[in-house]
């Protein structure tokens, strides 16, 4: 894999296909090896960036001297969008929907079109006064800070899987699959400061450029439909899709499902 260096910053991404410029953006714990299947579906017509995130494949680890921000991790993108011929496209999961977010506004009307996948702003959840979404979401983090801190990944991963993954996620994992799933999580230790504590309002939200698209699964966790239906209320001109099943983990677990979906929309603009 291919990796661009900025100082000291080291920034590992893959890239395939030759066109318009998309660029894809993690979830917590995957790194950008989740978008293998995505990438093979548009790289006859686009040329398919996916980066590592922050401690992530060969991508620097991130410091943990200051809290970690959105803005820092969006860096990583404009790093890469330097490279490139606008306009640039977005996709982003979960985390990576967060930071995919934040890329486009700071592109501006570099972005073309912007796809969140079941994102996970959380600080719009304080900010709109979603009480019980946005503690779901801090009891979450809490968990993770604490142990953590301690060093006790498996407890981290236990939780951070039933909850992400579905009840029972942990107890069906393979050993093999639960180390690996356990020393893929320090990296999400520093995430949550980025997601809750941004200042982004959504009015900023509303007024991006990027044509955007929001995918879920109706039936996710109570804080991602929090946040859409305040993405529904507030950006009443964006599109939104629902997949049936799959849950938080669709684009990964259900990528047959939500492939097409993202496909369909990138296409859209370039015809």
């Amino acid at each position: 894999m291919p990796i661009l260096s900025k100082g000291s910053l080291k920034i590992d991404y893959t890239d395939d296909g030759q066109g318009p410029t998309i660029v894809l953006v993690h979830s917590s714990v995957s790194a950008n090896r989740q978008w293998r299947a995505l990438t093979e579906l548009l790289k006859d017509r686009y040329r398919v960036l996916a980066i590592n995130l922050f401690g992530y494949g060969d991508t620097t680890p991130w410091p943990g001297t200051s809290p970690q921000s959105l803005y820092a991790q969006a860096q990583l993108v404009m790093a890469l969008s330097e490279k490139v011929a606008s306009p640039i496209h977005l996709v982003g999961h979960s985390f990576g929907g967060s930071v995919a977010l934040k890329a486009a506004m700071l592109l501006g009307p570099r972005a073309g079109r912007l796809v969140l996948l079941e994102p996970n702003p959380f600080y719009l959840l304080k900010q709109d006064g979603r009480t019980r979404a946005f503690a779901e979401s801090r009891d979450l983090r809490d968990h993770v800070k604490c142990f953590g801190s301690l060093g006790d990944w498996s407890r981290v991963a236990e939780r951070f899987a039933d909850y992400w993954l579905g009840d029972g996620s942990w107890s069906a994992m393979p050993d093999k699959r639960r180390v690996a799933f356990s020393e893929a999580l320090p990296p999400n230790f520093y995430e949550w400061d980025a997601v809750m504590d941004e200042e982004t309002t959504v009015e900023e939200c509303k007024g991006l450029t990027a044509r955007t698209l929001v995918v879920s699964d109706q039936a996710t966790r109570l804080p991602i439909r929090e946040i859409v239906d305040i993405f529904v209320k507030a950006c009443p001109h964006w599109s939104f899709r629902s997949v049936a099943e799959g849950g938080h983990m669709a684009p990964l677990t259900h990528s047959d499902l939500v492939n097409p979906i993202i496909r369909e929309f990138l296409d859209a603009g370039s015809a």
